[in-house]
């Protein structure tokens, strides 16, 4: 019995392939192939619109259009976790999956990482094996020495500084619901920690406006606001740094919050609880908001940094923002890992 003219499959199968990959010529001069993803201030403009562009596509093309996209065919991913992780973990975990590719799981009871063997010697061990690195670690320094030593792209999946990949999913789900960034002002109101230290090394980029508000002695890291208001002025934003939530909430089209007390900071709790008193985001909050007003939060929430009436609203997007971690993590891989061009047309940012 003979099987099937193997050169002709093998035509046939290739042009399947280019087709997935390559689609339409890209409106964008952008390759990210090979980059780590550490934090955002090392993405410009463009390439902060493109990965946006590519996880409106890969969401569309996937979840609406229900086509199978296995752009991550024969690749695997490592994925080393120091904390807990719902949305991280699993958006990472299945979309990886989707795309056809091998993701393995990795805490810190798995490996040797730190205890009986050093992280370079890990980098370089897990480098061999795999085509990249999502690393939630508590210190950022280590993302950039396991950046050093591997020869595969590192993805941030959580540090004390950064947390790039939530943001890429607050823009997206800020781009589905207003049909673009450009002129919005994002609001924060809460801690000045890693997820608003993202926001602050992007925001102006996309031509968005910021106001923060944070207690004394909650304010951001000196070095990052320095970065923001250089961003400010070189995009033409307005940049709001105040400890009065109201005035941080004036005319915001965006109210966006966090836990006050992250992961390892579980000692302070009483402390910061009395220091936060007054910045719950309430109805009230929302008063002082632009008409259009909308709510995020990275989630898990606690209802003393923002009360039911205002999470549970219609104009809360925080699920839309939990599912579309998933669309700009695999958004993220596949532009580090092949040379994909979305076939959707170009959103207007």
């Amino acid at each position: 019995m003979k099987c099937g003219n193997k050169s002709t499959w093998a035509k046939k199968y290739q042009q399947r392939e280019n087709n997935v990959l390559r689609g339409p010529p890209s409106q964008m001069n952008v390759s990210l192939k090979g980059r780590d993803f550490l934090t955002l201030q090392n993405y410009t403009a463009d390439e902060l619109k493109y990965l946006l562009w590519v996880a409106s596509d890969l969401k569309q093309r996937i979840k609406d259009k229900g086509e199978y996209l296995p752009l991550m065919q024969g690749k695997s991913l490592a994925m080393i976790f120091e904390k807990r992780s719902t949305r991280t973990r699993l958006s990472a975990e299945t979309g990886f999956a989707l795309l056809g590719g091998h993701p393995s799981f990795l805490s810190t009871q798995d490996i040797h990482l730190g205890t009986n063997e050093s992280l370079p010697d890990t980098a370089r061990v897990l480098s061999s094996m795999t085509n990249a690195i999502l690393a939630r670690v508590y210190k950022h320094n280590d993302l950039d020495l396991m950046a050093k030593e591997a020869t595969i792209p590192i993805i941030n999946g959580l540090s004390d500084l950064y947390h790039p990949l939530q943001i890429l999913a607050d823009y997206l789900t800020l781009q589905e619901h207003y049909g673009g960034l450009n002129g919005l002002t994002i609001a924060w109101i809460g801690d000045g920690n890693n997820v608003l230290h993202s926001i602050m090394t992007s925001a102006a980029k996309l031509g968005m406006h910021l106001h923060i508000a944070t207690p004394k002695g909650f304010e951001p890291d000196l070095r990052i606001t320095k970065i923001t208001e250089q961003y400010s002025k070189e995009y033409g934003t307005k940049l709001l740094l105040t400890t009065d939530p109201l005035e941080a909430a004036n005319s915001a089209n965006v109210l966006v919050t966090d836990t006050w007390v992250s992961m390892g900071q579980e000692e302070e709790k009483k402390r910061r609880l009395k220091a936060f008193q007054g910045y719950q985001i309430t109805m009230q909050t929302v008063k002082s908001a632009a008409s259009n007003w909308t709510f995020l939060h990275c989630l898990p929430r606690k209802r003393e940094e923002v009360d039911d009436e205002v999470f549970y609203s219609p104009r809360s997007l925080v699920f839309q923002e939990a599912e579309n971690r998933k669309w700009t993590i695999m958004a993220v891989m596949v532009s580090l890992l092949t040379d994909y061009s979305p076939q959707l047309q170009k959103p207007t940012f």
